[in-house]
């Protein structure tokens, strides 16, 4: 198993290139499922979960091609598709649930796993399942697998009015795909804003299908009877350029994120300003300066649906701030078991105490290099930043997590002049 060899101290300077977005990759994978017709994406970062969703498409059927070298993929679902998801390939990563909407509205049926992926609380599908039901599907839970299909006599999902209990970014992407191709308007309430709905909204336009409202809480599908194919960028991943800001805040030092795309990430880079770390949007990135922890001002935040501050910047942030200079306080709305990364960050040196879902950080913490565990992926990445802080050595440990978001992390992380290295 994998581990990063970590010697603190060293600032960051130079340039990286912002991958493409993990969580815009894998529903713009599923998307292809829409259509027999040949979808290429571009940008498609190199991550175990994008392996994993090429995997679960490669088993129902779909002809999977990677070139260039700006992470092109095509993608061809041709008939006969399998829609079928099984539990060995879907319980490593919750996105597989991606998967039920577009192969319902292609196939009429689908059988996919319940997901699994990072513990870090409950994420329900049933608004996923409620949203099919009520476009006309059949819907069900059978030995661990939702098995859903279209009523006899049906060949389409039907358009409707679809208000979700609580904003869903998955639950709006599998709703918006299969309303693509529903009979009739479908008006998604309540919808996830995030830029990954927009940049699939923005797929599936170039595919043909009619979306207006997305990037809004309201969205409107007008359903068409088929799909074509298209080829499509996938947007820059704003929480890989915001993990890489709070390192650089954090260790000092200057950067430039090719790629990032600072509009993306109001509410973290207010957050830095504030801090007393300088960031400037240009038009091909990103321009991050610091003095490093001792001259910033700790800053505390609560995490929110977008446009607010992002649950996936929480760990990194919360890093930042354990050696930052004051108290701070961290809330964490979105996910109730979203603190596992405190244990650790505590066995690093940093003062964090936790009551409930909020965790009150005493800045200025003195770090020093130990052996520490990941227990999600954004935790990985707080833990990377501590350990870029901390006197001497520290290592971190089950990997894996990291790799399943981040593409290649150490090795840009050494382009920018950190003492890291990956161990087997």
């Amino acid at each position: 198993m994998d581990r990063l060899l970590i010697r603190g101290g060293q600032r960051l300077h130079g340039e990286v290139v912002v991958s493409g977005a993990k969580n815009a990759a894998l529903p713009e994978l599923c998307a292809a499922l829409l259509t027999d017709a040949a979808v290429t994406l571009r940008n498609v970062p190199r991550l175990r979960d994008v392996a994993t969703m090429r995997a679960l498409l490669e088993r129902m059927g779909v002809q999977v091609r990677t070139h260039g070298e700006r992470g092109g993929m095509t993608l061809q679902a041709a008939d006969p598709l399998e829609p079928v998801a099984p539990y060995e390939l879907v319980k490593t990563m919750r996105a597989s649930i991606l998967v039920l909407g577009p192969l319902l509205a292609r196939c009429g049926r689908a059988r996919v796993s319940l997901p699994g992926g990072c513990a870090i609380g409950s994420r329900p599908v049933d608004q996923h399942l409620k949203g099919l039901q009520a476009m006309g599907a059949d819907m069900a839970v059978e030995h661990g697998d939702i098995v859903a299909r279209l009523p006899a006599g049906r060949t389409r999902l039907r358009g409707t009015r679809i208000t979700t209990d609580m904003v869903t970014v998955t639950g709006t992407e599998n709703l918006m795909m299969a309303a693509t191709l529903a009979e009739g308007e479908t008006v998604l309430e309540n919808a996830a804003q995030e830029p990954e709905v927009v940049d699939l909204a923005e797929l599936l336009i170039r595919m043909g299908a009619r979306i207006e409202g997305h990037g809004t809480s309201r969205i409107h599908i007008q359903g068409v009877p088929a799909l074509h194919g298209a080829e499509h960028d996938v947007v820059a991943d704003r929480i890989e350029a915001g993990t890489f800001l709070c390192a650089v805040a954090a260790t000092g030092g200057e950067a430039w994120l090719r790629g990032g795309r600072a509009q993306h990430l109001d509410a973290v880079i207010d957050k830095l300003t504030d801090a007393g770390v300088t960031v400037q949007a240009e038009a091909a990135g990103i321009r991050v300066r610091s003095p490093g922890a001792a001259a910033l001002k700790a800053q505390s935040f609560r995490t929110t649906e977008y446009p607010g501050f992002p649950t996936d910047m929480q760990a990194q942030f919360m890093a930042l701030n354990a050696v930052a200079q004051g108290p701070s306080a961290v809330t964490e709305t979105i996910f109730e078991n979203r603190f596992m990364h405190v244990q650790e960050l505590v066995r690093l040196g940093a003062q964090i105490r936790i009551d409930g879902r909020t965790a009150f950080v005493e800045g200025g913490s003195r770090l020093s290099g130990a052996t520490v565990m990941a227990t999600d992926l954004r935790a990985s990445a707080s833990l990377v930043i501590a350990g870029l802080v901390a006197e001497g050595e520290t290592v971190v440990d089950r990997i894996y997590h990291l790799d399943r978001g981040y593409d290649q992390m150490e090795r840009k992380l050494q382009a920018l002049g950190a003492d890291i290295e990956r161990m087997a």
